[in-house]
């Protein structure tokens, strides 16, 4: 499902700093950007190599005024965070020119990004799963490396993987119990080894998800 606007934001911190991006997402990213870009040997981004950076500058169109000097990064659907076209603007870090540059991009055709619509994009194009949405924000706000392994495990799907072999297992000894009556004796004591096994997992799944079973509780 991929929607029909292409959106932009801000993705660095404003303030003073080396480098700010503006980010674009969207089936008309590239056309959006190419009518603000010059590239000095007239390069178009068009016919760019995707994931490759392009040096030139943002001029206003409408009064040829030059805003910044620039790297743009064309990164083409579906090899991308939301799997449709991305390009990047990296920027001198002021505020000034960062601000500019999304006002063009905007005033070309471009929607203002609603909080968390890039990565809400990316799970609805089937990027990323709800688990890993999840885990975007909680890297972004870590502040500990601890916290930070614990994201990054998440986000590259280690919860999910989790929970679907946990499923899997659930199915195996569920579809076991309805079995019981027409098995030896030997098999159930497998079975019982069996169902350990899964609360063993099950309690490592709801650790990762903050959850807690009394030992007691079972």
């Amino acid at each position: 499902m991929f929607t029909d606007d292409t959106i932009a934001a801000i993705s660095t911190p404003l303030g003073e700093g080396g480098i700010g991006i503006v980010r674009l997402s969207g089936k008309d990213s590239i056309t959006i950007v190419e009518k603000i870009f010059l590239s000095p040997k007239n390069k178009s981004l068009k016919n760019s190599i995707s994931h490759r950076l392009l040096y030139g500058r943002i001029k206003d169109p409408a009064k040829g005024d030059e805003i910044d000097e620039v790297l743009v990064t064309v990164m083409r659907s579906p090899l991308t965070y939301t799997k449709e076209d991305v390009v990047e603007i990296n920027c001198h870090g002021g505020m000034a020119p960062v601000i500019k540059t999304l006002q063009l991009v905007i005033k070309e055709g471009a929607r203002l990004a609603e909080p968390g619509e890039f990565t809400r994009r990316a799970f609805i194009n089937g990027r990323i799963d709800l688990s890993q949405a999840e885990a975007v924000l909680d890297l972004i706000r870590a502040k500990t490396d601890e916290s930070r392994k614990i994201a990054i495990e998440q986000l590259q799907g280690g919860l999910s993987e989790k929970i679907t072999a946990l499923r899997g297992r659930f199915h195996w000894y569920r579809d076991g119990i309805q079995l019981m009556p027409t098995f030896h004796p030997s098999y159930l004591l497998r079975n019982e080894s069996k169902k350990k096994e899964v609360w063993e997992d099950m309690k490592v799944v709801l650790k990762a998800l903050g959850l807690e079973i009394p030992e007691g509780k079972k």
